[in-house]
């Protein structure tokens, strides 16, 4: 499962820098992300802690090479994709397409990693 840790340090990034920029400084965080409409700052600080909090869990699930955990991974981002595809069309604001791009990337580099990962190899064949 190495292929597949390797691929969750782009979802440990994105969630850990994400959530930082959006605790610390949400106005100019959700403008990098494309935003077109105004959200209360309030919210976006506490979207910021709860993404650093899953930063955290994730770091742990590599750290601790909990391989069995990698597949919920994926399962949790097909949930939020759903929803930012969803937010998106009610709202029509860019942010939505922004980080669902951010997301259906890990969750491509995720598959891609996994599919690699359980291929028998040229030694065991």
């Amino acid at each position: 499962m190495r292929w597949t840790r390797l691929s969750l340090f782009y979802l440990m990034s994105y969630l850990g820098l994400g959530g930082l920029g959006l605790l610390a400084a949400p106005e100019t965080a959700l403008r990098l992300l494309g935003s077109t409409a105004a959200y209360p700052a309030v919210l976006a600080r506490f979207i910021g802690a709860f993404m650093l909090a899953l930063a955290v869990v994730v770091i742990q699930i590599v750290r601790h090479r909990v391989a069995v955990m990698y597949p919920a991974t994926l399962m949790a981002r097909t949930v939020l994709l759903v929803t930012i595809v969803l937010l998106y069309l009610s709202s029509r604001d860019p942010l939505f397409l922004s980080i669902g791009a951010i997301v259906a990337l890990g969750m491509l580099l995720t598959t891609a990693s996994l599919v690699a990962d359980r291929r028998p190899t040229a030694a065991a064949r």
